[in-house]
């Protein structure tokens, strides 16, 4: 079956109109108050590998959902009016999900160059996934 567009066509397009911010730019931007990482793997990526320190889990899969505010799974987080800076692992699913986010209307969205993979490379901090408080 032949595909009229394949992922990397789709990724290169997106890349094409996003804002993609290299290693440096985004360790920079760890302590500031402005910024939410958000990390947009899979849980059991984040349980394996760790995540950036402080980023918020928002999964691929509700990204969508969670940052409209009309939706009933919205998170606040995600509307706070902080730059939104995305990760996945590779910055395949991220181009796509700042390129979605960008139609959507969500102002301030970017993501991180080669991804979680290559923060890591870069020996960049790294936290353990914030386990869930047990239920009362």
């Amino acid at each position: 079956m032949a595909l009229k567009l394949g992922y990397k066509d789709l990724i290169a397009d997106a890349m094409s109109k996003i804002e993609t911010l290299d290693l440096e730019q985004a360790k920079a931007l760890l302590d500031d108050p402005d910024t939410l990482f958000v990390d947009i793997r899979d849980v059991r990526e984040l349980e394996r590998e760790g995540m950036i320190p402080n980023a918020f889990h928002a999964p691929r899969g509700m990204l969508e959902f969670w940052v409209d505010p009309d939706s009933p799974y919205y998170k606040p987080e995600l509307g706070s009016g902080k730059r939104l800076l995305l990760y996945c692992g590779s910055a395949w699913r991220s181009a796509l999900a700042v390129e979605v986010l960008g139609r959507m209307g969500v102002p301030n969205v970017c993501h991180v160059a080669g991804g979680f993979t290559a923060w890591k490379k870069a020996e960049l901090p790294v936290a353990q996934k914030p386990s869930k408080p047990a239920a009362a």
